[in-house]
């Protein structure tokens, strides 16, 4: 039986006059300051009662054909029609609307449930939710307020700081030091082995991995994620950085401050990213390279070599992406290369000149 939709179920429960969000955003109203807002949507899907935002020029010609109540916009922006809350970083102050009117997405209240297995060993802290079947190993430790959802498992000797986020069916090995308010979505494996093989008489031997995993505050990693723990010191994934879908990071990885790595990226061992880099998907990296900060790697690249700071690379191998643009433009031209040179070799064999 396929359940029914629930009617007006965009709409969220929460309601707040419009001049209380200018206020959360520290914006300036302009229009009708007391209009009650009752949710968030985009700016095509908005229907009166949310609140939307403007922050892309593109868009402008929606300004005064959606159904929004009221937009959140750049000051320079004007309307005859809308409400506006005007504010210098539109999208930031959006997302801070959008915390406010989301609900949270565990419906289970803190506590730990009947199903889960802890052992007695682990040090628990304040406030905590532990879902349905979570198992959490010896010696483990979790900070205040955080969230282990239905599925998960901690090996032994892990740390959780506070306020984390773990979604369900997520393995973190033994050993995972997890700062404050990290989240990892479902599917993902921390600490796994790394890929470490000796060449002993003609068969491969697997090499222990005795390291462990460290991933620092407010990162975030998506679903189906790979991070392998280092051969004996640490893989690690400093502040801030922002992990896709479906990456692998190998053993002995540093990732950098506030990096960004799309998804299907691949990162072979003891790779060392500096700070603000950016991964674009599908881009490759061998073993053993540095990356200085803010290199940004562009979708599909293969990085061979290091890379010196602030550099833009793209291609297979990766180049400086001046470079690679100019190899894509004489590539796209080789047909008609190829046609004038056969053109050539026909008029050169007509007049008898070779």
């Amino acid at each position: 039986m396929i359940p029914t939709q629930r009617k007006n179920s965009g709409k969220l429960s929460k309601s707040l006059q419009l001049k209380k969000i200018a206020a959360l955003v520290g914006g300036e109203v302009y229009g009708n300051a007391d209009i009650s807002i009752t949710g968030v949507a985009g700016i095509r899907e908005a229907r009166k009662g949310d609140i939307t935002f403007l922050a892309n020029p593109k868009y402008l010609s929606y300004l005064e054909e959606t159904e929004a109540s009221a937009v959140i916009t750049s000051p320079e922006v004007i309307s005859q029609k809308k409400p506006l809350v005007r504010t210098a970083n539109p999208s930031g102050a959006f997302t801070k609307i959008v915390a406010f009117f989301t609900p949270s997405r565990t419906s289970q209240l803190p506590g730990i449930h009947p199903s889960a297995v802890v052992d007695p060993s682990v040090i628990l802290g304040a406030d905590l939710t532990i879902g349905p079947h979570v198992v959490i190993e010896k010696n483990c430790e979790i900070g205040d307020r955080s969230v282990i959802d239905a599925g998960s498992y901690m090996g032994a000797r892990s740390s959780l700081g506070s306020d984390v986020r773990i979604y369900p069916n997520v393995i973190v090995g033994e050993g995972t030091i997890l700062g404050n308010r990290v989240v990892i979505h479902s599917g993902t494996v921390i600490g796994s082995d790394g890929y470490g093989y000796e060449n002993v008489n003609d068969e491969y031997v697997k090499i222990p991995q005795m390291g462990f995993v460290k991933i620092e505050d407010d990162v975030e990693i998506g679903a189906n994620v790979c991070i392998d723990r280092g051969r004996f010191d640490a893989t690690w994934i400093k502040q801030g950085t922002k992990i896709d879908n479906l990456v692998q990071i190998a053993h002995n990885v540093v990732i950098g401050e506030n990096c960004l790595i799309v998804s299907q990226v691949g990162i072979s061992g003891s790779t060392t990213l500096g700070k603000n880099v950016v991964l674009a998907g599908q881009a490759g990296l061998v073993g053993h390279l540095e990356l200085g900060d803010r290199v940004m790697v562009g979708a599909s690249a293969g990085v061979t070599k290091s890379i010196p700071p602030d550099t833009v690379v793209l291609g297979q191998p990766a180049r400086p992406i001046s470079e690679q643009k100019k190899i894509i433009v004489l590539t796209a031209r080789l047909p008609e290369l190829f046609k004038e040179v056969s053109e050539i070799k026909k008029t050169i064999a007509k007049n008898h000149l070779v």
